[in-house]
This record gives structure tokens, C-alpha cells and sequence, in this order.
């Protein structure tokens, strides 16, 4: 008889079935926390390269200033679900690279009853997302206004005097900055959100 006729078929233990077991439920607990993670680990890789259009995040402006003076426009909207009007105080300002501007959004409750919502933003061309730079913002905060409510929320930015270096941008002499108010459907508890709805980055 071959030496292959007289090998035993490898007994499966119920210990083996336990380690596997084990390994799935990692596995799919990994899988799981990963979908979650996804969402927060996107939105901090897009602040920190300016990928998709995303805005970067300063303390302070630069201390010189560059050679360009590059338009800057600016866009508001309003997600499905809140009653709420929307605006820019100017439609667009010049801004030298290197120069702190300041500018007002203005928003209405327009609804008999308290909203919440949270406005997210993008700047167009894709290609200035690394070089414009917000020192103060209110975007990803929880703004909670009163029936009939308005709030003048102010936007501090400036752009970075090293995109005058980029190929791609030397041809570009305008740039739109984007927010969209969402609905929030869970928000915080109104003392809580009061608390917080100052404008801040």
C-alpha cells in the first residue's frame, strides 16, 4: 500500500472551528469600523491636501504678500428640508495672494419654527482647494436659528501666495467659494447648540 493510501485525513477540532470563528468576527468588526472611519479619515485627507476642491485650514495669513490679484467669487445654497434664504453679502471681491479678506454670509429662518443646519463648502477650480487658505469659518458647526431668525456669519480668508508658482493656476484669475446649508435631522439639544452656533472653524 502507497505511503499517500495510508495518510489519515486531517481531523477538524472544534478548537479550529473556534479560530475561525474568531478571525470572521474580526474580520467583519474590522470591516465594519473601517466604514465608519472612512467618512471622518476622507474630510481630514481633503483639509489637509486641498483634494476635490476643499478649502485649507490656517491661523494666520502669510507675512508677505504676492504679485496676483485673483477674483474671488461666492455661492450659497440651501439643502431640502430647511426653510432658510441664503447670501453672500457681495458677490465677489479681488483678494492680492498673501491679503486676509473678510466676508459676510447672511441667513434667514424663514420657517414658524426653530431649524438646524450645518453648512459644508468647495472652492472651484479644483486646483486652488490647496492654496486657499480659511482662518475663520462656519462651516461644519451645528447654526440653530429661531423662527423668523437671521445670523450675519463672517468668512476670513486669504490665498497662498505659493500658487503663483503652479503651472495650472497661472491661467486661472478666478476662483468661487461654495457653501450649502444641510439640514441637520438629530441636532443637538437647543441649549447645547445655542451654545455653539457662533461661527468658528
Amino acid at each position: 500500500m502507497s505511503e499517500s493510501a495510508n495518510r489519515k485525513p486531517h481531523a477538524t477540532t472544534p478548537r479550529n472551528h473556534k479560530r475561525t470563528a474568531v478571525a470572521v468576527a474580526c474580520g467583519a468588526f474590522f470591516m465594519l469600523g473601517m466604514s465608519f472611519a472612512a467618512v471622518p479619515l476622507y474630510d481630514m485627507f481633503c483639509r489637509m491636501t486641498g483634494f476635490g476642491g476643499t478649502p485649507m485650514v490656517a491661523d494666520s495669513a502669510p507675512a508677505i504678500r504676492g504679485e496676483r490679484t485673483i477674483r474671488v467669487s461666492f455661492d450659497a445654497n440651501v439643502g431640502a428640508g430647511l426653510n432658510w434664504t441664503f447670501e453672500p453679502e457681495v458677490n465677489s471681491v479681488r483678494v492680492q495672494t498673501g491679503e486676509t479678506k473678510t466676508v459676510f454670509y447672511r441667513v434667514t429662518n424663514r420657517s414658524n419654527t426653530a431649524q438646524t443646519g450645518m453648512a459644508t463648502f468647495n472652492v472651484t477650480p479644483d486646483q486652488f482647494g490647496g492654496y486657499f487658505n480659511k482662518i475663520q469659518c462656519f462651516c461644519f458647526t451645528e447654526q440653530t436659528l429661531g423662527a423668523g431668525e437671521s445670523m450675519d456669519m463672517p468668512v476670513v480668508f486669504f490665498l497662498d501666495p505659493a500658487l503663483e508658482k503652479q503651472e495650472t493656476l497661472k491661467r486661472m484669475h478666478s476662483v468661487t467659494l461654495s457653501y450649502t446649508f444641510m439640514s441637520v435631522k438629530n441636532p443637538k439639544p437647543l441649549a447645547a447648540a445655542l451654545g455653539e452656533s457662533k461661527p468658528r472653524l
